[in-house]
């Protein structure tokens, strides 16, 4: 087994991502590693490149919504209170934008959150995380969201 240096977090700022990425930290902080988090942002000037069809967004917009990725992102990089936490925004389609950066940045491991979706919602909108494990070149640990079934409790 190789030594987990570098921890990989993608986030699209969902309870199941904040979930893994504590999960993360902790496992950061047990075996020394350095954390990532990371954000694929869906740019529709890049995704043109890749279509036919062209939705324009307006630079105004899209400049507030990186604006916003970068706050949340902030937020959890002070949240870790750790000083080797980093973030970065990635574009491109979600699960190739995070395997192509885990093997850029060489992690050991990624960790990330999955909202355990299944049947039609699974067919139709498919895993990120799924595709992930299939593809990356390290190991991927899921870390199952909270769902409401799963949660509540029997009456």
């Amino acid at each position: 087994m190789n030594t987990i240096t570098r921890i990989l977090v993608p986030t699209d700022f969902s309870e199941a991502a904040d979930q893994a990425l504590t999960y993360a930290l902790e496992l950061g902080k047990a075996f020394g590693a350095t954390v990532s988090l990371v954000h694929v942002f869906d740019d529709p000037f890049e995704r043109t490149l890749y279509s036919e069809q062209y939705v324009p967004m307006p630079a105004e917009i899209r400049d507030e919504i990186l604006t916003s990725v970068r706050q949340h992102l902030a937020e959890r990089v002070s949240r870790a209170g750790r000083p080797d936490v980093s973030s970065t925004i990635l574009t491109g389609l979600a699960a190739q934008a995070i395997v192509d950066h885990a093997r850029e940045q060489k992690a050991d491991l990624i960790v990330m959150g999955t909202h355990g979706r299944h049947g039609v919602a699974h067919l139709l909108m498919g895993s990120v995380a799924e595709r992930v494990v299939r593809t990356a070149a390290c190991p991927v640990l899921t870390v199952r969201g909270e769902s409401p079934a799963r949660g509540a409790k029997a009456a």
